[in-house]
């Protein structure tokens, strides 16, 4: 039987709402507990601790997700199955870790045998829950609560709304902390060494840049009939344009700067490129990430970007076009 669209679409969009409405919830109750957990994962780490994330069911999977997401801000994480942790894995805590204890209930069996397990490796306890008066929130030092005004099962049975503002309030935690404790993008870049993230994160300018051949660099007072020869045999939009003496980037010419050099009469062609070229272009050092140079083209909404040495002389071109090849976009 096919499935009615105005159904579908009714529900679905229901859905989202009620999960943003848990999310809304979450963010209004924000105050002193979160600050305190917030402080207590900064305390743990500058310790050289490290958080230990546990839980049950679909609270375990959001516990992995959030070690996941600490481990790759460089925050030091481990998920500890609350099952297996009865059974020989609490070998993975130490003292002076800090247990972060997921539970929506806050009434698990599993997860409450492990507060008192806890304590006895001197771990601070922090109560990750939806229920503020539940025997874990009562049992643990500090409570992270999350508000649920229902559940986006019309069973009211199927975690929904709870996973998402757990997750979402763990998230807000990971990025509180990632800004207090200064993380840059070289520091995030470490930590994702592998797959397409990794690539993006480590790709240098160097690594994209258009050099040798493929890098048209003139005097800037060439004429425009010769600067665009040599844009064309580079195969090039743009062409560098240099001091004739010092060989330092003064300016560059691009294919919008030639066709608006073609309006100022028939003998656009044998005036020096200087004329029309654009002083004072944006540029970026070979060393600098891809990411560096992506940034620079969303900013300044332009076409091409010199990359230039220590001294100021063109050494390569990034071309827009080729950022979506590399992935980079």
């Amino acid at each position: 039987m096919a499935l009615d669209s105005t159904f579908v679409l009714r529900r679905a969009r229901q859905v989202l709402r009620i999960e943003q409405e848990a999310l809304a919830a979450t963010r209004e109750a924000l105050g002193a507990e979160f600050v305190a957990a917030a402080r207590a994962v900064h305390e743990t780490l500058v310790a050289g601790r490290k958080l230990v994330f546990t839980g049950v069911g679909k609270s375990a999977h959001i516990a992995q997700k959030l070690a996941g997401t600490f481990n790759s801000t460089g925050a030091p994480s481990s998920f500890l199955d609350a099952t297996q942790a009865l059974h020989g894995d609490l070998g993975m805590v130490s003292e002076g870790d800090l247990a972060l204890i997921l539970s929506n209930s806050g009434q698990t069996d599993e997860v409450l045998k492990l507060v008192p397990l806890l304590r006895r490796f001197g771990v601070r306890l922090v109560a990750f829950t939806a229920r503020p008066e539940s025997d874990l929130a009562s049992g643990c030092d500090l409570r992270l609560v999350y508000k649920v005004p229902k559940e986006a099962c019309p069973l009211a049975l199927a975690p929904t709304a709870s996973t998402t503002a757990a997750l979402a309030l763990g998230d807000a935690l990971a990025m509180v902390l990632l800004e207090a404790r200064g993380l840059t993008r070289d520091d995030f870049a470490r930590y994702h060494p592998a797959g397409n993230l990794g690539r993006v994160l480590l790709l240098k300018v160097g690594d994209i840049m258009r050099a040798g051949d493929r890098l048209p660099v003139a005097p800037e007072n060439i004429t425009v009939q010769d600067a665009i020869l040599r844009m064309t045999k580079a195969r090039s939009g743009s062409i560098a344009l240099v001091h004739p003496r010092t060989g330092k980037l003064t300016g560059i010419l691009t294919d919008g700067d030639f066709r608006r050099s073609a309006l100022t009469g028939p003998d656009f062609l044998q005036k020096t490129a200087a004329s029309f070229m654009t002083r004072g272009p944006k540029t970026i050092s070979a060393d600098a990430l891809g990411v560096d140079a992506l940034r620079l083209f969303e900013a300044h909404k332009i076409d091409d970007l010199i990359v230039v040495d220590a001294k100021g002389k063109p050494v390569g071109l990034v071309d827009g076009q080729d950022l979506p090849k590399l992935k980079i976009v």
